[in-house]
């Protein structure tokens, strides 16, 4: 004789099971694909010599770019200088009375009638309020590598910096496109000044994982309906 499982603890045994086997969406436990520094285009071949000294393949640098990166494979600093301030506040209140009273005759068949018992009223009222505030600042460097160079003076750059600790390790990934103009003799640019930029900064270890909600946790959050 076989026994039916309740829908009831079917769907609670399959929620419990997708609870303990997927991480939440904000834990990263590697750095993610994409952000690998990006190689020089390989060398012309060199050209027989015409015995000028001037050759464009010696590595040659105008006066007026020096050593400003400025080809696919050129390394760029960026300044991280990230800072994100936002702040929202609603409030509502209402409030609604009324009230109704009727007096019976004191004389005739209604005469028994008591005036307190025919008076009626109503209110209601209702305040509610709602906060939020949200702080982020990201401050240091990173340095990436062009990844491509476009015809309008802009560059696609990446890169990413990581860092083994003993507890675990850490991530910076940088992507966005800079304008060639913009980097200075040192090779440096804000990341303020970089667009469509997508910065990444995540890690994993112990330290990590102790700040994540454990799975049965999550469950109970998921079933609750509170």
């Amino acid at each position: 004789m076989t026994r039916q499982l309740s829908p009831l603890l079917i769907a609670v045994a399959a929620a419990l099971a997708t609870a303990a086997a997927s991480p939440p969406a904000q834990a990263a436990n590697k750095p993610k694909p994409g952000f690998e520094p990006a190689l020089p285009a390989a060398p012309l071949p060199a050209p027989a010599g015409s015995g000028a000294i001037f050759n464009v393949n010696a590595g040659y640098a105008p006066l007026h770019n020096g050593n400003r990166a400025r080809a696919v494979g050129d390394p760029i600093t960026i300044q991280l200088v990230e800072t994100t301030t936002t702040s929202k506040s609603a409030g509502s209140k209402t409030q609604r009375s009324g009230g109704a009273s009727i007096i019976p005759p004191t004389a005739g068949p209604l005469g028994f009638l008591n005036p307190n018992a025919l008076n009626a009223s109503s209110q209601s009222s209702f305040n509610g309020q709602g906060n939020a505030s949200q702080t982020s600042t990201l401050a240091g460097e990173v340095s990436v590598t062009i990844a491509e160079v476009r015809p309008n003076g802009t560059a696609l750059v990446r890169g990413e910096k990581r860092l083994l600790l003993s507890q675990g390790q850490e991530w910076i990934q940088f992507a966005g496109i800079v304008r060639l103009a913009d980097v200075d003799a040192d090779n440096r640019i804000l990341s303020s000044r970089v667009a469509d930029a997508r910065i990444e900064y995540a890690g994993n270890g112990s330290v990590a994982r102790a700040g994540k909600e454990g799975w049965l946790s999550r469950f109970f959050n998921l079933i609750s309906p509170f």
